[in-house]
């Protein structure tokens, strides 16, 4: 046949090279498993605060993956280890394999030296949700947030993840921030480096 080339036969998943392929999934497939997801969770929990857990730990599932994942592809097996590199990692590649694009911002905290925050204008996650009045301040952006700790915790730099809403004046949707707060062991870690 005219046009046709040999395909590769792989006897193992795990044979298979791990090229870039097609990176784009239909945004109707994802917002309908997302939701199925988000529903599922909802039935198993009584509480919003243990629904948020359960989208965190979902999503953390997830980070670790896609840290494994873009080590292969994009670093060559190569890790981050300073707190700059990982958290412009987590901002620009990561956010731009899963949603994309770059994330809106990140920015240090004030208040703080071991928190960090990365905003969102409006979260793909949150996008097609809509919160009955009964769950208050449910927020989605938790599947994130998991996804954010399972990147940071699979790299060496363990932190307590969360997401929240931030009212934007003039907006009708508030703006989604994932807070990363570093464990002690980290900063201690990041200052010895820099001497």
């Amino acid at each position: 046949m005219i046009g046709v080339g040999k395909m590769k036969q792989y006897s193992n998943v795990l044979d298979k090279p791990l090229s870039k392929g097609k990176q784009e999934v239909s945004l109707t497939a994802f917002s309908f498993l997302f939701s199925e997801l988000v529903q599922y969770n909802q039935t198993q929990v009584d509480n919003i605060a243990e629904l948020e857990r359960r989208l965190e730990d979902a999503g953390y599932a997830v980070g670790s993956r896609v840290l494994e994942l873009l080590c292969n592809r994009e670093k060559g097996n190569r890790r981050e280890t300073r707190l700059l590199g990982i958290l412009s990692f987590v901002h620009s590649t990561v956010w731009k394999v899963l949603f994309g694009k770059v994330a809106d911002s990140l920015e240090k905290g004030t208040e703080h030296e071991d928190e960090y925050m990365i905003s969102e204008k409006e979260l793909l996650v949150n996008r097609f949700i809509s919160i009955p009045k009964d769950m208050g301040t449910f927020n989605c952006g938790a599947f994130v947030a998991g996804i954010v700790k399972g990147v940071l915790d699979n790299a060496g730099f363990p932190a307590v993840v969360t997401a929240h809403f931030v009212p934007i004046e003039g907006q009708q949707r508030p703006r989604t921030t994932i807070l990363i707060k570093f464990a002690d062991e980290v900063l201690k870690r990041e200052a010895r480096l820099s001497q």
